[in-house]
């Protein structure tokens, strides 16, 4: 626990507070002082909800403190059952209920014999994980206590219906999941960690739906936003799930995989190249899964024929006659075996005929590549872009990333491989996924930084002096102090970072948008110029250009002013753009005091450019 007026990842109940609200109808308790409930205006004015968050707060204060919470925290979950009907309500302890040492799985054991709904304690150490680890083990465990009480429910019936019992039973516990579990007729996919507060997280999941679409792949659900925890039932009906942000969804992935052998796919399609791997490998689980059901045949499918590989046990009549004395019974026996295996490779050729017409679509690799190909070239803007002259400028331009693991991570090789930019130093706050990040980062930027302390983010970026920054609302606060512009690229998040306008960063579309956000970020065209010719950027002298002669007299407003100007240097002063004009006259009155002028004229100020540019 520290005390800072500035966090990368809030406490741990934020992120427990912000997996509960993204379900419909689940409601949160907070037991905690008054000044923690800072979440519900939060919520309510970043995501411009219309309907009020669903978090009510048990108040810690002088009483509990003295006496103890006693009936308190069971009588506010009883009153918020009967007044709201939630599905659930999930009681979540924070650092002042750890401190008072509240028993607060005995307030929920009591309060769910009371309840119409169920009820869960969060269990998270709040001294140990942050708002990102919280949410995620919140998901986790809310996922896993409807699939397991929904499969037992399977299990019981489907073993009562064959008079046996779980103990007696001749299958294994995966076994009997199995028989229970039912699948899409069509792939499917869960798509795990879409949640409240997130960095643009509706408009990537809008971006991901529309790529499955066009795959032939249907969505069968988005977990936790908009879901309700009685669908939750319905997950492993799925092929394979999706965890687009590390940061949320992978306990959740890790538990359906082991427990229901779901596979799941965490590259993140952010930029071209892992947009094209991410499409790639869902070609990969879904050749896996489908080819697995055919567990006796090996299927090859290329440039959309099948071709059929087919285990042959061929009949080999030198060793049929060297083991029966009689030739003719040999060359029998060897009849028998050639007739058999004919009609084993037509049973097998007409199962796979069968499965190419249902999913041949699917393990058609070219399918895939074309698709690729066509997306990279008509719908994402970003790889026509990276060859234009514009974007060439561009090369070789400094720059630090620094976000979380994932849009870090990503964003860094987007900036390196896609748009010929150095990333001086690439850096998360995810400090418990710090190892996955430098080998995500290997090689594509020159020094890693692992820290949630801003103020070191701050000392790296006024030392390495980049051009730009890419990274979160802190890293723009720095940018704006230093004269150095940056792109937000990562939570935490503020009310610019939900944009009403459609602005997705996963997909191609969302290629679209980070193009046009590195490329904004840089100081353009004519400005980089003046910039060069003037030597840096002031914008705290601003004229209007309104005349010539106002501009001068605007000039010659300086009380200040130790150096007389010239007519003829002050008509020239006033032509120059008014937000470089400050610069300008510094750098000119600088010139003149070296070289002892005390008089400006218009020769001295074209010396002093000279100076600059030399």
């Amino acid at each position: 626990m520290k005390l800072a007026y500035w966090m990368y990842a809030g406490p741990a109940h934020m992120g427990t507070l912000r997996v509960a609200s993204s379900f419909k109808n689940v409601h949160a308790i907070m037991h905690a002082p008054l000044g923690d409930d800072y979440f519900n205006v939060m919520r309510s004015m970043l995501e411009r909800e219309r309907d009020f968050t669903p978090v009510t707060t048990s108040i810690v204060d002088r009483h509990v403190l003295a006496q103890g919470s006693q009936e308190k925290v069971v009588e506010n979950i009883t009153r918020k059952d009967k007044e709201e009907n939630p599905d659930l309500i999930l009681l979540t302890p924070t650092c002042t209920s750890s401190i008072l040492q509240e028993d607060l799985q005995n307030f929920v054991n009591r309060a769910s014999l009371e309840s119409n709904c169920d009820v869960i304690l969060a269990d998270v150490n709040h001294y140990r994980v942050n708002e990102l680890q919280a949410a995620d083990r919140t998901l986790e465990q809310i996922v896993r206590f409807y699939i397991e009480r929904e499969t037992k429910k399977k299990i019981d019936n489907s073993l009562v219906s064959q008079n046996t019992s779980y103990e007696t039973s001749n299958d294994s516990k995966s076994q009997i999941i199995e028989q229970v579990i039912e699948k899409t007729e069509k792939p499917s996919v869960n798509i795990l960690g879409i949640f409240t507060l997130g960095f643009h997280n509706q408009h990537d999941c809008r971006e991901l739906k529309r790529l499955l679409t066009d795959l032939n792949i249907e969505v069968n659900l988005v977990i936790p936003e908009g879901s309700s925890v009685h669908e939750l039932k319905n997950l492993t009906k799925a092929w394979f799930n999706i965890v687009p942000y590390r940061e949320v969804g992978l306990m959740t992935a890790d538990f359906l995989e082991k427990e229901y052998q779901m596979p799941f796919i965490s590259i993140t399609p952010m930029g071209i190249q892992q947009t094209s791997q991410f499409i790639s490998q869902i070609h990969e689980v879904l050749e896996t899964l489908i080819c697995s059901t055919f567990k006796n045949k090996k299927i090859n499918f290329s440039s959309s024929k099948l071709v059929n590989e087919v285990y042959k046990q061929p009949a080999q009549t030198e060793l049929l006659i060297l083991s029966h004395r009689s030739v003719p019974q040999a060359k029998e026996r060897c009849e028998e075996a050639k007739s058999t295996q004919k009609k084993k490779e037509s049973l097998i050729l007409k199962d796979q005929t069968n499965l190419s017409i249902i999913y041949g679509e699917y393990l058609n690799k070219v399918f895939y590549q074309n698709y690729i190909k066509k997306q990279t070239q008509f719908i994402s803007q970003a790889a026509w872009f990276s060859r234009s002259i514009d974007c060439q400028n561009l090369t070789g331009k400094r720059t630090v990333v620094f976000g979380d693991a994932t849009h870090a991570a990503a964003m860094t090789k987007i900036l390196t491989t896609e748009m010929g930019l150095q990333v001086v130093c690439a850096g998360t706050y995810c400090k418990h996924d710090a190892d996955w990040f430098r080998e995500q980062v290997l090689g594509y930027c020159d020094q890693v930084l692992i820290t949630d302390d801003h103020t070191k983010v701050g000392d790296m970026i006024t030392r390495l002096e980049p051009a730009a920054i890419f990274g979160t609302q802190m890293e723009r606060h720095i940018g704006k102090k230093l004269e150095i512009p940056c792109g937000v690229i990562s939570a935490p998040v503020h009310i610019q970072n939900f944009p009403l306008s459609y602005r997705p960063f996963l997909g191609y579309e969302g290629t679209n948008q980070i193009a046009d956000l590195v490329y904004n970020s840089f100081t353009l065209g004519m400005e980089d110029h003046l910039l060069e010719i003037f030597n840096g950027h002031d914008t705290k002298i601003q004229v209007s250009s309104q005349s010539s002669q106002s501009n001068i007299d605007e000039v010659n407003q300086n009380e200040n002013n130790k150096f007389k100007w010239s007519d003829e240097a002050l008509k020239e002063l006033s032509g120059v753009p008014g937000f470089v004009r400050g610069k300008v006259k510094k750098n000119v009155e600088t010139f003149a005091l070296e070289n002892n002028h005390s008089f400006i004229t218009l020769e001295i100020m074209f010396a002093a450019k000279e100076a600059v540019n030399a």
